[in-house]
């Protein structure tokens, strides 16, 4: 791969303008031609932080036309940047974009981004790993137009029980529901939707399996939004106080003895 970075492909955050990454902010604000997901990104995000590129939106152009684009300003000496929502990594698309330089030859970096995840963490003020209560956080999605692999469908994932943040599915939440009851989770494991985290128009709404679908339907979230699932939900509910150790007066490590009292 040419050593000289000429495109960057760029994590833009959830939706919060002040969520991008300062490296990513001042990566934008050096560009010279930014294309950006137009009906992800909010496009005063683009414009604040990069005011004088020349701008293209992805929505409705294919893998060939992006490329096009970026490999046409990287070939010019100019600073291309491929705008993402969230991270490039979570759901981006970005392998093939990638490959697609390697064959021309042209440089590039990632530089991450926020996930609406964290995002819709923060605005249910909830922590996704707590002791003694789910140690693993699972990334996923439902099968829909594209598919998953066997070994990953929603029903045998579910069998492990964890905290679960199923992205691109919010359409398809009866069947959610349908395969999460084929595992560990019950008609009363918590679960919270999410939609569009972070945004000024932000949804929540909080159920179980057994009422989450006829609320999600009520509420008319049909796209954008995250479905949270498992026990971790319920932290702050009566006979629910699981606390990490390490802020613990008698938990001893290599910065801190413990408290004898």
């Amino acid at each position: 791969m040419n050593s000289v970075t000429k495109v960057y492909f760029v994590g833009a955050g959830p939706g919060d303008a002040e969520l991008i990454t300062v490296k990513g902010a001042r990566v934008l604000r050096e560009a010279d031609v930014v294309v950006y997901a137009g009906s992800l990104v909010d496009f005063k995000l683009v414009r604040t932080y990069a005011p004088n590129a020349r701008i293209f939106d992805s929505a409705g152009m294919n893998l060939e036309e992006t490329t096009q684009v970026l490999a046409e300003a990287a070939l010019a000496g100019e600073k291309a940047v491929r705008l993402h929502t969230g991270d490039p990594s979570i759901y981006g698309a970005i392998q093939e974009q990638m490959e697609e330089l390697d064959r021309l030859g042209i440089g590039y970096q990632v530089i991450p981004g926020v996930t609406s995840a964290f995002a819709a963490a923060a605005t249910l003020k909830q922590e996704l790993t707590l002791p003694e209560v789910s140690q693993t956080v699972i990334i996923t999605r439902l099968a829909g137009r594209t598919p998953v692999p066997e070994r990953e469908r929603l029903s045998e994932i579910a069998r492990i029980g964890a905290t679960l943040v199923i992205y691109l599915s919010v359409s398809m939440i009866q069947k959610v529901v349908e395969e999460l009851l084929m595992g560990a989770y019950t008609p009363e494991t918590p679960v919270a939707v999410v939609a569009r985290a972070s945004w000024p128009d932000e949804q929540v709404v909080e159920g179980n399996l057994s009422d989450i679908a006829a609320k999600v339907k009520e509420a008319g979230i049909g796209k954008q939004a995250l479905i949270l699932v498992g026990d971790v939900l319920l932290a702050r509910s009566e006979g629910m106080r699981a606390k990490s150790l390490l802020y613990d007066k008698g938990f001893t490590h290599g910065c801190r003895e413990g408290i004898i009292t």
